[in-house]
């Protein structure tokens, strides 16, 4: 699994989302992927972040890509 690194998009920052975490099989997302958000006003968002920088779970999955928006 390789991770792509982006900016938050100008609607997740409008929302709180300080972190977003995409499962995905190229490399821009798309309907069918797995979105995972971390809001601001998350209480453990710190842990979060972590637990979605860690892709190694998924790396004998469907998904190729982790898209990663900070």
């Amino acid at each position: 699994m390789r991770k792509l690194h982006k900016k938050l998009t100008k609607e997740q920052k409008e929302r709180g989302v300080v972190f977003s975490s995409t499962l995905s099989k190229y490399t821009v997302e798309t309907s069918e992927d797995i979105i995972h958000e971390v809001l601001s006003a998350d209480e453990d968002k710190d842990r979060k972040i972590g637990l979605l920088k860690d892709d190694r779970f998924f790396r004998d999955s469907p998904w190729t890509y982790n898209i990663i928006r900070s």
